[in-house]
This record gives structure tokens, sequence and C-alpha cells, in this order.
């Protein structure tokens, strides 16, 4: 499963917030066998965000969107995801429901709190107020990164695909010394390896049989220089 990770939020481009929810929604996608293949921060603007979604939705299984969900002026995800794929905004009865029954009455709501793409699942929001939404493989989740992960736990078992076992060595030798084993360690494993330059440089092996990384991870081992 091919999946495309969209965050949403000028706040995020200016550099005055972390996203952190892009690398934890990597974490857990590919923990559970996703692949994801795009990462893409767009500003809090509907052409931008329709853009992007239609675009995705096109070229991966799934597109999980993380931001920019309630009824502020600047919370206009939900009206971009409408856009991209031909839809209008309604209030989602269900998701109101859901809500009076959680202890939130209808007249105390903001307006267009419950507004999502018609057609649209709602996904409950555990920890805040705002639904978030699935269409045709678009995942709209809010960006509060506790209300995000919660919802995304709900959805979990949706993200599916074959697991990708991993083994860390670490190596005291310039990363441009190592070129000749990591061609070794390719000829004899069926493994992808990276090598990531630091204070000492970490090889990361990886592959969807579990033996054949931790062989692999072994053998490399026995031919670097480990950190003291």
């Amino acid at each position: 499963m091919n999946v495309a990770v969209v965050t949403v939020g000028d706040e995020l481009l200016a550099g005055r917030t972390t996203n952190t929810n892009a690398t934890w929604l990597c974490e857990r996608l590919t923990e559970r066998g996703a692949s994801v293949e795009r990462v893409t921060t767009v500003p809090d603007r509907v052409g931008d965000i329709a853009r992007v979604i239609d675009e995705y939705r096109a070229e991966y299984d799934a597109v999980v969107v993380t931001g920019g969900l309630g009824p502020t002026h600047d919370d206009v995800t939900m009206e971009g995801v409408a856009a991209a794929l031909g839809r209008g905004l309604e209030e989602h009865e269900t998701a109101l429901a859901w809500l009076e029954e959680n202890g939130y009455s209808r007249a105390d709501l903001t307006e267009g709190t419950a507004n999502l793409p018609i057609g649209a699942r709602p996904l409950h929001n555990e920890v805040g107020v705002a639904p978030g939404a699935v269409l045709d493989g678009v995942y709209v989740l809010p960006g509060v990164p506790a209300e995000m992960k919660a919802m995304f736990e709900s959805i979990a078992p949706e993200f599916a695909g074959e697991p990708t076992y991993r083994e860390d060595v670490l190596a005291a030798e310039p990363e441009s010394a190592l070129l000749d084993r990591i061609e070794r360690l390719r000829e004899e494993f069926d493994v992808s390896v990276g090598s990531y330059p630091g204070e000492s440089v970490r090889l990361v092996i990886e592959s969807p049989d579990e033996s054949a990384a931790a062989d692999a991870a072994a053998w490399l081992r026995e031919r670097v220089e480990s950190p003291r």
C-alpha cells in the first residue's frame, strides 16, 4: 500500500511549529507495512490543498492529510479536500449526533464545526471537537498532535502491507571507506542498505525477511570498526 502524507499549515512553512505529525505518521504507517512515498507541506490555502490532494490521490493508494480542521477562518482543509474530490460541504448529521452524545450542545458548537465533504465517512475526535473524514482514499485528520494520533489509531487497521524489518549498525569509519563492504553486503543478502553520517556512520539494513535483515547486520558488524 503506497501512501502520501500532506501536512497543512502556514505555521509549519514559517518554521514556527515543528512538523512532528509527519514524522509520527510516517513511523506508524511504515510499522503497519505501508510504504510512505511522499510527504508534502502546503499553506492554509484552498487551492494549494486541492491541487496537491487531486494529484496524489491519482498516484497513491491513500492520502493522509493532517491540519487545518475546525470552523475558524484559517481552517480550510475540508474545503480543499471537497474541492479536490469535486464535492460540496454539508453539515454531517452523524458527526453532530456523536458530538451531542459526548457532551456538546449543538447550540454551543461554532457554525461549520461538523461540515464535511458530501458523502464522507466521519472520523470522531476522541480528544477534541472537530471531526475528521474519509472519502475516496483521502483521510483527513486534525493537526493537534494528540487529536491526530488518537484519530489515526481508530483507522490504523485500514493501512496494511508487507512489514519491513530493520537493523542498525554503527561504524566508526568514514562513509566513503565503507563502500566496498556495503557493495559486498548487497551481493550476499537480499536487503536494502542506507548510510547516514554523523558522529558515527549509521548503516540501516531493511528487508521484508526478518532473518535476512538480522543475518546481514551480523555479517556487517563483523566487518566494520565499531564505535568505542
